[in-house]
C-alpha cells in the first residue's frame, strides 16, 4: 500500500498500451462473458477491501486490503488485454479507493482530492447528498423563488455573502452539511424549503452551535429562552439546553415559521421579519397595513434596522444555496455519511481533534465533533466508553489515529494537559560571590509587603435623553442587556426608560 504510486503508474501504462490494441466493432460472446467476469471480479475485491478497512486489528486491515489492492490490479492488467472491458471504470475504481484511506502516520493535504466518501454508495432516503440543493429547483427551491422577491435589497445582500463574507458563507455550508441529516428533515416536515433553513443558519450562527448572543439567543438557530421554552426548547433535566441541539432547534423554528406563515398570509418576509425582530411587532405591522408587503414602504419603515438587514440576507444566503454554479460557487466537499464511535479511553474533543488531524478536511474536525456533540465542553475528559456522533470518515481516522498506544494521541493528550504556569520556574533570592575588597549584598530579611488592593472603581452612569431606548443605550456603550437590566431593575420584556433617569453602566465596557 506504500507504494501506491509506482502500481497507478505500472496501470496507467497498461490503460496507454490498451489504447493501442484495436476494437473489434462486434465482440463475441466469449469476450462479453470474459469481461463480465473481470468486472464482477473487480466487484468482490472492492467489497473485500472496503470490509478490510473496518476490521479493529490494523495490522489485519493493512493485510486485508492490501491483498484487495493486489486482487484489483491483477483485474485491471487483465482488462487491458481484454476485448470489451472497460479500463477507465476500472482505473477510476482503483484510484478511489486509495484515496479512500489514509495510511498510518501519514496526513494529506491535497485541496482537490475527491471526496473519498461516495455519497452515491448510499441511499439518498439516509443523507441528503450535495446534488440536493440543484435538485431544490425542480420542486420546493422554485416554490421558495415564487415567493420571495428577487429586488436589488436582496442582489446586494447576495453582493455580500460573495465578496467579505464569503468565507463565512462557505463556513456556513460546511457545518450546515454535517448537521444536515438533522435539521432538514424538520422543515421538510412542515413543507418549508431547506434553503430558508440554510439561509436562516447562515446569518444567525454561521452553523456553529454553540453561539450565543449578548441578548441571550442562543444555538444554531439563535434562540431566546421563552420562545424555546414555548417550543419544547431548554433545559432537558440534566443540565443540557436543548436548544443548542441542532435536531431540536430546527424543529422549533419549523414550528414557529408555520406559525408566522399562518398568521401572515404565508409572506416569507414578513415571518423572517417575525424570527428577528419579534411576531407581535410583525403581526401589528401586517394588520396595520392590511397585509401589504415587507417590501412596501410604510411596511419596511416599521421594523428596526437590524431587521432591515436580516430579511434580505437570509433570502440572499438561501438563493446561493440553490444557485451556487450561477454565482461562481463551488461549494466544500463534505464526507457526511452519519457514524458513531466508542470511545477506547478518556479523550476530550481538544485531544480528538488533535489527534484526528485534517485529512480531508481544511479545518479539520473540531467544529464537526461540536457540532455533533453539544452537550461535551471542548476542554471536558469523556470517559472512555462514551458515544459520540461523527462521520464515517471520522470513525476511521480515530481507528488509526487515536488508539490507545498510538502517539498521536499521546501527543494530543500532552498538549492539551499543558499549561503556561508550568514553563516559569521560582528561584530563590539572588546571591553573588564575594569580590576580594566588595561586600556582597545582604538579601532583605523579609520580602516587602503586597500592595493594598485597589478600591473598586464605581460603575459609570448615564443619564437618559429624550429619544434614547435601552436597546439604543445598549448600543452606545457596548452593555451587556442582562446585566444593564438587572443593575437598574428594569423589567422585561419592555424595559422601560424615560428621558432623565440615571442609570448605572453596569456590564458596559465604554
Amino acid at each position: 500500500m506504500s507504494c501506491r504510486v509506482p502500481v497507478l503508474a505500472a496501470l496507467a501504462a497498461a490503460f496507454i498500451a490498451s489504447l493501442s490494441t484495436p476494437v473489434a466493432h462486434a465482440q463475441s460472446k466469449r469476450d462479453l462473458a470474459a469481461a463480465a467476469a473481470l468486472q464482477q471480479r473487480l466487484e468482490v475485491a472492492e467489497k473485500h477491501y472496503r470490509d478490510a478497512l473496518l476490521a479493529e486489528d490494523e495490522e489485519a486491515a493493512a493485510k486485508a486490503s492490501g491483498n484487495a489492492l493486489t486482487e484489483i490490479k491483477a483485474v485491471i492488467e487483465a482488462c487491458a488485454v481484454q476485448k470489451g472491458c472497460s479500463m477507465p471504470g476500472m482505473l477510476a475504481t482503483y484510484e478511489r479507493l486509495l484515496k479512500a484511506t489514509p495510511q498510518p502516520g501519514e496526513e494529506v493535504f491535497d485541496d482537490e482530492v475527491e471526496d473519498p466518501i461516495d455519497e452515491g454508495d448510499f441511499s439518498a432516503a439516509e443523507v441528503p447528498d450535495e446534488a440536493n440543493a440543484a435538485s431544490l429547483l425542480s420542486e420546493e427551491g422554485k416554490r421558495f423563488v415564487q415567493q420571495v422577491q428577487f429586488n436589488p435589497a436582496v442582489q446586494a445582500g447576495i453582493r455580500r455573502w460573495l465578496t467579505d463574507m464569503r468565507p463565512s458563507l462557505m463556513d456556513s455550508y460546511e457545518n450546515y452539511r454535517y448537521m444536515q441529516h438533522l435539521m432538514a428533515p424538520a422543515f421538510k416536515r412542515h413543507g418549508l424549503p431547506e434553503a430558508l433553513l440554510f439561509g436562516i443558519m447562515a446569518k444567525e450562527s454561521n452553523g456553529k452551535v454553540h453561539a450565543g448572543s449578548r441578548a441571550g439567543a442562543v444555538g444554531p438557530l439563535q434562540f431566546m429562552p421563552a420562545t424555546g421554552r414555548r417550543f419544547g426548547l431548554g433545559n432537558d433535566g440534566t443540565g443540557f439546553d436543548t436548544r443548542y441541539d441542532p435536531r431540536a432547534s430546527a424543529d422549533a423554528a419549523a414550528q414557529y415559521l408555520t406559525e408566522r406563515m399562518t398568521q401572515l398570509n404565508s409572506s416569507i418576509e414578513l415571518s423572517l421579519a417575525g424570527y428577528n425582530g419579534g411576531e407581535g411587532r410583525a403581526l401589528r405591522v401586517f394588520r396595520e397595513k392590511n397585509g401589504r408587503s415587507f417590501w412596501d414602504y410604510d411596511v419596511y419603515n416599521q421594523f428596526p434596522a437590524e431587521t432591515k438587514d436580516y430579511v434580505p440576507m437570509v433570502i440572499a444566503a438561501a438563493w446561493l444555496f440553490l444557485h451556487p454554479k450561477e454565482y461562481g460557487i463551488r461549494w466544500p466537499r463534505v464526507g457526511t455519511r452519519p457514524a458513531s464511535i466508542s470511545l477506547a479511553q478518556p479523550a476530550s474533543i481538544y485531544e480528538l481533534t488533535i489527534c484526528l488531524g485534517n485529512y480531508g478536511s481544511r479545518d479539520g474536525y473540531m467544529r464537526a465533533l461540536r457540532n455533533l456533540n453539544p452537550r461535551w465542553d471542548v476542554d471536558s475528559p469523556m470517559p472512555a466508553g462514551t458515544t459520540l456522533n461523527v462521520t464515517t470518515r471520522i470513525a476511521w481516522l480515530y481507528r488509526f489515529n487515536c488508539g490507545s498506544n498510538s502517539k498521536r494521541a499521546q501527543l494530543a493528550k500532552q498538549l492539551v494537559a499543558s499549561n503556561v504556569q508550568s514553563a516559569l520556574v521560582r528561584i530563590g533570592p539572588m546571591t553573588t560571590a564575594p569580590v576580594a575588597g566588595i561586600e556582597a549584598p545582604v538579601p532583605d530579611a523579609a520580602p516587602p509587603p503586597p500592595p493594598k488592593p485597589a478600591k473598586p472603581v464605581k460603575a459609570k452612569t448615564h443619564k437618559v435623553k429624550r429619544g434614547e431606548t435601552l436597546s439604543s443605550i445598549v448600543r452606545k456603550f457596548d452593555c451587556d442587556l442582562g446585566d444593564l437590566a438587572k443593575a437598574n431593575k428594569l423589567k422585561a420584556p419592555k424595559y422601560a426608560i424615560k428621558p432623565g433617569q440615571s442609570l448605572s453602566l453596569v456590564g458596559c465596557k465604554d
